[in-house]
């Protein structure tokens, strides 16, 4: 499993770090010394796209909102298929938080 190559001590540090964290603004201070500015956004513009796979967009709208290419898109996709379902946990947990505000 794909996973299990990226478990150890220093990754899981990371995430509780992250886990650990209270705000937006302490997330932005974080990935602001842990990675560019370009790694980051394309971090956020791959939720975005598989948020937009999972609502039935096309690759072409999708690539037209997000600037994604298509193989991020079919990167993604293939992960939404095939992956270990932390797109979909993830955008569950946000649409939950969204029906809580």
């Amino acid at each position: 499993m794909q996973l299990d190559k990226l478990r150890g001590r220093e990754l899981d540090q990371l995430f509780e770090a992250i886990l650990k964290l209270d705000t937006l603004e302490d997330c932005y201070q974080l990935f602001e010394d842990l990675a560019t500015v370009n790694e980051v956004q394309a971090l956020a513009q791959r939720l975005e796209v598989a948020r937009q796979i999972r609502e039935g967009s096309t690759y072409h709208k999708i690539e037209e909102a997000t600037g994604a290419s298509t193989a991020t898109i079919s990167r993604v996709k293939r992960c939404l298929n095939y992956g270990s379902g932390g797109y979909d946990l993830a955008l569950e947990r946000l649409q939950q938080s969204e029906g809580d505000s």
